[in-house]
């Protein structure tokens, strides 16, 4: 039996006619575009986004645009295999580098898609998620979930810098995406990151649960750190020592869509990254790394990001011979399992 499909000049002319007028599309000819062999069909590329040539690209816009023009003054990160246009770094990933300058007020709103914060340069700076002030410090990571409102101002002295990571491409393809202008928000007592510290030590929920979807809104990078050299160094023989941003009150990944985590890579060390479904963005906190994917060597220094497409090994080398590197990961895993879809090769 043959397995070679039909194509679409197989069929006479009027045939075809007659399809696109009643929005009609045969699959057949198309069908091992959508249905490959074995492996997905992949737009994503391994690509890499160096900090200090966007960077001076990002200042240059805070030149040009003033805050009220641009609402949110950013420079996305849009993987070429997507079109640029479309604003993508990966199928559900969305990667942006936010400029605030000392004294600018980022407006409040709220928008369907979920987004974080990665904090990359700067201090003076907060987020206002929800009522609940977030400082900003490198290395931090902040939540602004779906539907929350929050918005950006800037007490400090010099430039403040934060990678943008939300879902929106899925949200958009969805046609789902969407905001909503606000007034300033009224600054609430308390933060989630004080009442959430220490594991193995939560608050005591005796009458009723938090009623918040997202209890802890900020990660500071001052904890996470800490915990990645606690594990290092109690766990020698761990080949991975990477943690997971998580809801402290359900252990589910912080947010619905994309996962985050943090990974400590030990002098010299070098570890491969199995192949699996999901894409995954890589951005150096500290340190100096090589990824390599795809064919593809990329030489991160601090601030610099990457992006690897799903079903393909990624290895990671500290070029450091006596000190560790981190690095923070996104990637669509939360997505990959609620669909089904998930898979280590």
């Amino acid at each position: 039996m043959s397995h070679e499909l039909g194509r679409l000049e197989d069929l006479p002319q009027d045939y075809r006619d007659d399809l696109k007028n009643l929005n009609l599309v045969p699959l057949w000819p198309s069908l091992r575009a959508v249905l490959p062999p074995k492996v997905p069909t992949r737009a994503t590329q391994a690509i890499h986004w160096p900090y200090a040539t966007l960077r001076p690209l990002l200042l240059k816009a805070g030149e040009l645009t003033p805050i009220e023009k641009a609402e949110r003054r950013v420079l996305v990160l849009a993987n070429p295999g997507h079109g640029l246009e479309n604003m993508k770094a990966s199928p559900a990933m969305y990667l942006g580098m936010q400029l605030l300058l000392p004294g600018e007020w980022a407006p409040s709103h709220r928008h369907t898609p979920n987004a974080v914060r990665m904090i990359v340069e700067g201090e003076g700076a907060c987020t206002t998620v929800d009522g609940e002030k977030c400082p900003m410090s490198r290395g931090d990571l902040i939540l602004t979930p779906t539907g929350l409102w929050h918005e950006h101002g800037h007490d400090g002295t010099e430039p403040v810098v934060w990678l943008d990571v939300l879902d929106l491409p899925l949200v958009y393809y969805m046609e789902a995406s969407y905001h909503v202008n606000g007034e300033r928000q009224t600054v609430k007592q308390g933060s989630g990151d004080r009442a959430w510290t220490r594991a193995g030590v939560v608050p005591t929920q005796v009458f009723a649960r938090s009623d918040k979807r997202y209890p802890m809104l900020r990660y500071p990078w001052v904890d996470t750190r800490a915990a990645l050299v606690a594990m290092a160094a109690d766990q020698p023989g761990l080949d991975c020592v990477q943690v997971t941003y998580v809801n402290p009150e359900t252990g589910a990944d912080a947010q619905n869509i994309l996962g985050f985590y943090a990974l400590m890579l030990k002098p010299g060390q070098t570890l491969t990254l199995p192949a699996r479904s999901p894409a995954q963005v890589f951005h150096l906190i500290e340190g100096g790394v090589d990824v390599s994917t795809c064919g593809k060597r990329f030489e991160l220094v601090e601030a610099d990001t990457c992006c690897a497409p799903g079903y393909e090994p990624v290895t990671l080398k500290n070029r450091s011979a006596d000190q560790p590197s981190f690095v923070f990961i996104a990637d669509e895993s939360p997505l990959h399992r609620k669909l089904g879809v998930y898979e280590v090769r």
